[in-house]
Formats: C-alpha cells, sequence, structure tokens
C-alpha cells in the first residue's frame, strides 16, 4: 500500500465525493451518524445480504437482522462471522472515543467506511447489538 501523498489524498476524497450522496459522504467518511428512525433499512425485513455502500463488500445478512428498537438497523453479528471469531469478516473493531465515553466503532476492513457502532446488549447467543446506519449500506435481496 505505502503512503498517500496529499494530493493522493484529495483525490480519493474527490472520489468518494462523487461516487456518495452528501449524506453517505458525511456518514461513511466523516464518521457521521443518521437520525433514528430515518434509515431505509431500519425496517426492511426482505431476505438478502447489506453490502458497504462504498466499496461493495458484504457487510451483515439479513438472517441477523432484528428489532432492537433503537432506530438503527441492527445486527446480532456479521457476515462471515463464526461465534465471536471476525477473521471471514468485512468489518473492524476500533475504539471511539468520540462522545466522551469509549465506544466501539465497525468500520468496513476494504475501505475503512464508518459503519455505526457495535454494543454488548444484543440478543443470544452472541449478545452483540451492531448498531448500522442505512446510509453506509446497499441491500441485494437473495441469496
Amino acid at each position: 500500500r505505502g503512503c498517500l501523498t496529499k494530493q493522493a489524498e484529495a483525490n480519493a476524497a474527490t472520489d468518494w465525493r462523487k461516487k456518495l450522496t452528501p449524506e453517505q459522504y458525511y456518514i461513511t467518511r466523516e464518521k457521521g451518524t443518521e437520525p433514528p428512525f430515518s434509515g431505509i433499512y431500519l425496517n426492511n425485513t426482505e431476505f438478502g445480504v447489506y453490502y458497504c455502500v462504498c466499496c461493495n463488500a458484504p457487510l451483515f445478512s439479513s438472517e441477523k437482522k432484528y428489532n432492537s428498537g433503537t432506530g438503527w438497523p441492527s445486527f446480532s453479528e456479521a457476515y462471515g462471522a463464526c461465534g465471536r471469531d471476525e477473521s471471514n469478516t468485512n468489518i473492524m473493531r476500533q475504539p471511539d472515543n468520540s462522545l466522551g465515553s469509549t465506544r466501539t466503532e465497525v468500520v468496513c476492513k476494504q475501505c475503512d467506511a464508518h459503519l455505526g457502532h457495535v454494543f454488548d446488549d444484543g440478543p443470544p447467543p452472541s449478545g452483540q447489538r451492531f448498531c448500522i446506519n442505512s446510509a453506509s449500506l446497499n441491500f441485494k435481496p437473495g441469496s
């Protein structure tokens, strides 16, 4: 990979701005959050897979989606996870201290897009709640 020059970084940023809507850019590239109960996938109950809106990596399956009542699409585990083993998933966890408390941010492993956060108050067996912005996802129905 190597180091990006300032110009290359600027070009990459420009490309994201061209590719994404202003809301998608704000959420995925500037670590924003969509207002609760506003996302297009909040009440989606179709069978399928949710992909990264930036790079199309598969992130979550509808099989692991549930209604948490929090106002954001919630998933109990990432696509490709085997229990707590996330080595075959396209997500990465990193600490987020932005709101004065430590939360765990969820980002796309492929393109570093901000997706949302994960909390330890989800349903069994994982006990996890991936709280994900609709604007960071694309949904494809089917297998």
